[in-house]
């Protein structure tokens, strides 16, 4: 009974990360939601900063603490290891929806691209970002990455093991094709209002500090095969020429 309410935990964990990704595209696009980033009236700017603040730390906090090892050591002194990840992916949905939810519009606009046919480019840009961010899941194993391939395993009472450290793709290029996705997503927009700009430094921000800290994991859990991973492969741009190698990929630690 108790592997079976894992499994159910881990699949609602998962199934809400899924509506909860989707509503971001929607709320950072402005696209076919009822509230996105920009809609509603502004009430004051310095209170949208402040509470728009609050919520990308409070965002940004959740990632990064919750993704760090010692944290883990921790929290599955509490609960089933095996349901670890789909806590930090429910915890995730969690801190998303309160963003969705209390997010302030800052809707004055210092940007608008009036030409159509390069909004419709920068919006094409956007949505390969979005392609960029679930493929790169993928090729990391996108059902251990959100918690599924843990919580399935212990219903089989199969141990877990850890995913063998390999370079996928895009990853023998550059280390971290996910987050360059998410950058994509977060600056390619054809109305850059100021709302949008502080979600954009916000979590471009949040992205080159945890870099940092996972980073440093890797090498930590890795050894020397992520060092050298890291030496020898450009951390978003590609290197002019390109070099191959058999092992090293950016992990899901944050």
């Amino acid at each position: 009974m108790k592997r079976i309410a894992i499994l159910l935990y881990g699949t609602i964990s998962y199934l809400i990360f899924l509506g909860t990704f989707l509503y971001a595209i929607g709320f950072i696009g402005n696209i076919a939601v009822p509230k996105s980033i920009d809609t509603g009236v502004d009430g004051g700017w310095v209170a949208a900063l402040t509470i728009n603040s609050l919520l990308l730390g409070v965002f940004a906090l959740q990632h990064s603490i919750m993704a760090r090892p010692g944290f883990k050591r921790w929290l599955t002194r509490m609960i089933p290891a095996s349901a670890e990840r789909s806590t930090y992916v429910m915890a995730s949905n969690i801190a998303l929806i309160a963003l969705f939810w209390a997010w302030r519009p800052m809707s004055s606009s210092l940007f608008v691209i009036e030409s159509e046919l390069v909004a419709n480019a920068v919006t094409g840009i956007f949505f390969s970002g979005v392609g960029l961010v679930l493929y790169s899941t993928f090729l990391i194993d996108h059902f251990d990455l959100f918690g599924l391939r843990q919580v399935w395993l212990q219903l089989r009472s199969m141990p877990y093991v850890e995913k063998s450290f390999v370079t996928p793709a895009l990853y023998r290029h550059i280390r971290h094709p996910l987050y360059v996705g998410w950058f994509l997503v977060f600056w390619a927009t054809p109305n850059m209002t100021l709302g949008h700009l502080i979600m954009a430094i916000g979590i471009t921000g949040y992205i080159l500090v945890a870099i940092v800290f996972e980073e440093r994991d890797l090498c930590n859990a890795l050894g020397s095969d992520y060092a050298s991973y890291r030496e020898r492969t450009p951390k978003f741009i590609p290197a002019l020429k390109l070099r191959s190698s058999s092992s090293g990929a950016s992990s899901r630690t944050v």
